[in-house]
């Protein structure tokens, strides 16, 4: 029983120190972001925040690990074959929803006050899928690297806006328009 207890708690300290971080970096960038502030803003002692985390830097890339292990998870099941979009737009779908659910963290890691390398480390992870799948395809290997520049780069923006503008159209209405504009690009709308 007071393992329970433990694990409980340890999974509510590590909750509320990952709250606080992502509420500062709203604010500022983590090269600005002390462990006081965090622990302040978490009202947990320092000595807590160091039996878990060695400085903010560790906190932030296991909140990024955490994502990163999820946004594999996700990608596993997702085929980037350019093909009608209907299993695609599932997938995708999924991956919006993950996104919604945890919004504010996934706004402030791609954001200007984010980790660039987290971006990147994303883009990576989709860019062997995507290449992968396109060579088999016969798709050069050089005109897919341009492929996939152009798709991940606009992924990216459309994800940023529909965060930054309140995700007012649902999860799947994001997934069915990226697999548009993705497959067929702007004729698909005009």
């Amino acid at each position: 029983m007071k393992n329970g207890k433990t694990d409980r708690r340890v999974k509510y300290t590590k909750m509320v120190l990952r709250e606080s971080l992502v509420k500062l970096l709203k604010q500022k960038h983590i090269t600005n972001i002390t462990v006081k502030e965090i622990c302040e803003l978490a009202d947990i002692n320092r000595a807590t925040f160091y039996a878990h985390y060695t400085d903010p830097y560790d906190l932030l890339r296991q909140i990024e690990t955490g994502l990163l292990n999820d946004i594999n998870e996700y990608l596993a099941g997702f085929s980037f074959s350019i093909d009608d979009g209907s299993r695609s737009v599932q997938i995708l779908e999924k991956i919006f929803e993950y996104i919604k659910e945890n919004a504010e963290v996934c706004s402030v890691l791609l954001s200007d006050k984010g980790d660039i390398a987290f971006q990147q480390e994303v883009m990576m992870i989709v860019q062997k899928q995507c290449i992968s799948e396109w060579t088999k395809k016969s798709v050069n290997k050089d005109v897919a690297e341009y492929l996939y520049s152009f798709a991940i780069t606009g992924s990216v923006g459309v994800v940023h806006k529909w965060l930054k503008e309140g995700m007012k159209q649902s999860p799947r209405e994001m997934a069915a328009m990226l697999i548009n504009m993705t497959n067929r690009g702007i004729s698909a709308f005009v």
